[in-house]
């Protein structure tokens, strides 16, 4: 499960990201891969707004689509139902422990920390760098998978992991 603020932006790119990563690798079905938010801004009425325009835009020049994707809220029941919880930064990491009430399995990870830079994915909301959130979020999710396929993440029973 990928997270971020309010599942518009990063975490989403993420998501698609990754299922076209194991997609192309013909892993995919092993895999239930999904985003969230950590907050309920983008959430109206029961109803998830889209992704935003311009990371939509941003995927699109890649040859992925995210259509039909709304923003949902993280929920303190996801914390038994997926493997892994991979935040953009260091607020996303705090405010899902606040939403689980910790991270007692150790879940919880930043993407950035799978990659040698490490830190943190500029919200591109804020600096309009959907370009430069692409990149950092590919090379994250490349980190990730990679660490996955060592055997560093997942549920070890050899089923399959939920992210």
């Amino acid at each position: 499960m990928f997270v971020c603020h309010g599942n518009i932006c990063r975490s989403p790119m993420a998501e698609y990201i990754l299922k076209d990563l194991v997609r192309k690798q013909g892993t995919g079905e092993k895999y239930t891969i999904s985003s969230s938010a950590t907050s309920d801004e983008e959430i109206w009425n029961g109803k998830g707004n889209r992704v935003y325009p311009p990371a939509r835009e941003e995927l699109e020049k890649h040859g992925l689509s995210c259509e039909g994707k709304r923003a949902v809220q993280l929920k303190k029941s996801d914390y038994e139902k997926y493997d892994i919880f991979v935040g953009m930064d260091g607020a996303n990491v705090s405010n899902m422990q606040r939403i689980f009430g910790g991270d007692p399995q150790g879940k919880i990870h930043k993407l950035l920390d799978y990659t040698e830079k490490g830190g943190e994915v500029a919200d591109p909301w804020y600096t309009g760098r959907f370009d430069t959130a692409y990149k950092d979020i590919y090379k994250g999710c490349e980190g990730l998978l990679k660490a996955i396929e060592r055997g560093k993440q997942g549920n070890g029973n050899g089923q399959g992991n939920c992210f």
